[in-house]
């Protein structure tokens, strides 16, 4: 029976993880300005890599809840979890008007992703 659970749980959790990032990766689509912010200014093509990173955060959410595909999706998104921490940083050093963000919500968003990292390392392990 607690197998039974936990087995559910993890289908569960995997299918919420594919949706947030589903729907982060909307976001880059409907709140653009808002990436723009955010990107380090050494950069280039910031509209480039803010809609392009909205495609791969939609396809990996996507990925991530179907199981063949998984696994490969999970460690896709640790990539891209720290491959765009360093704008999260940017946003926390050199805070602007976030959409109304306060320093500390974006000092909070860098462990985060460590949580993310985390929940997305769960998927990566062949499930038995």
């Amino acid at each position: 029976m607690l197998a039974k659970i936990k087995n559910i749980a993890y289908v569960i959790f995997r299918v919420l993880l594919g949706i947030l990032f589903i729907f982060g990766g909307y976001a880059h689509f409907t709140k653009t300005e808002f990436y723009l912010n955010a990107m380090p200014s050494y950069l280039p093509f910031h509209e480039f890599i803010v809609y392009s990173s909205g495609i791969i955060e939609i396809l990996l959410g996507l990925l991530l809840m179907i199981p063949k595909t998984s696994q490969k999706a999970a460690i896709g998104i640790i990539i891209l979890l720290i491959a765009i921490f360093p704008a999260n940083i940017n946003m926390y050093l050199n805070h602007q008007d976030f959409e109304g963000m306060s320093e500390t919500a974006l000092l909070i968003r860098l462990p985060i992703q460590l949580v993310l990292i985390a929940w997305a390392y769960v998927y990566t392990r062949k499930r038995i």
